[in-house]
């Protein structure tokens, strides 16, 4: 018996210190001098893929900066970046399970979500609007009447829109793409009528459509939304370490760099430019840092 109660006891000793290393993400890192990146292949501008496995984008160069300052903090003369593609249906539960260190994605602060993970702090505020063919005379929400609206299964567009057609007493029809990029396929084939996400993505995935002029972002916002990067909750030394660079970097500069880069000037690989100035919100959050969530914010 008591045999059976010892190693019962070292089977808990043993779940807890691993609970402990889950949830102390520098040790982890430190342990096995590497540090594993969720990122996305098609969430705008934030973060994207080129192709055999590079990626790139706004949160992705940020969050570069973060791995390198860890990397300082905790005296490294290396440290291995691993990339996992995560989707909006999976982020959360790769961040939640350790199988992801930080997402680096376009990831929206709710207090929902602050429940299951933690964010560090906003550097990208967005807008909830709808995308739709240049020539479909559909230019208000409005207008969705008796139409199909797709959105990205796992993101808080659909709730934005569900609210929107309860509140309004708009009839339309949904269907959901599986990321980013099949939604957009499907309002470019004809199959929805309107695509309803962040602006940012919305850009960007008109930047790089074979026919650029075809799309146009139309109708009212829907919702306001600070974007943020994701780790796991119960990790203060881990968010400090992310929020300080963070500061860093809105500091000394280099997030309004990254940001004119992104939203300003031509991006790989169309070489197109999406001309999305810094909104008042999003310059407003660089000047005083926080984790507010999306509840906090209200649409003007």
């Amino acid at each position: 018996m008591k045999k059976h109660i010892l190693a019962f006891s070292v089977a808990l000793l043993a779940a807890g210190a691993a609970h402990a290393q889950s949830d102390d993400t520098l040790a982890k890192i430190k342990a096995s001098g590497s540090i594993t990146e969720g990122v996305r292949e098609a969430s705008g501008v934030l973060s994207y893929a080129l192709g055999n496995g590079v990626y790139t984008g706004f949160h992705y160069e940020v969050c570069a900066n973060i791995i390198h300052d860890v990397q300082k903090q905790l005296g490294l003369s290396n440290l291995e970046t691993r990339y996992v593609p995560v989707t909006s249906a999976n982020r959360i539960p790769l961040v939640k399970n350790g199988t992801v260190d930080i997402e680096c994605g376009s990831t929206s602060n709710t207090l929902t979500r602050q429940t299951e993970v933690a964010f560090a702090d906003t550097l990208y505020v967005e807008d909830v609007r709808m995308a739709v063919k240049a020539n479909s005379g559909i230019n208000s929400l409005s207008d969705l009447n008796g139409k199909t609206v797709v959105t990205t299964t796992g993101t808080t567009a659909l709730q934005v829109a569900r609210q929107y057609k309860r509140a309004k007493n708009v009839d339309f029809h949904e269907i959901f793409g599986k990321d980013h990029s099949d939604s957009f396929l499907l309002l470019e084939t004809g199959r929805a009528d309107a695509f309803v996400l962040d602006s940012q993505v919305l850009a960007g995935r008109i930047a790089m459509a074979r026919n650029p002029k075809d799309f146009k972002i139309v109708g009212e916002t829907l919702s306001v939304e600070p974007i943020a990067i994701m780790i796991r909750k119960n990790d203060p030394a881990f968010k400090k370490a992310v929020d300080g660079s963070i500061a860093r970097q809105v500091r000394d500069g280099t997030v309004a760099r990254l940001y004119d880069k992104w939203f300003m000037k031509p991006i790989a690989p169309s070489n197109t430019t999406l001309n999305l100035p810094a909104s008042a919100a999003t310059r407003a959050a660089w000047e005083n840092l926080n984790d507010k969530p999306a509840e906090a914010y209200k649409v003007n």
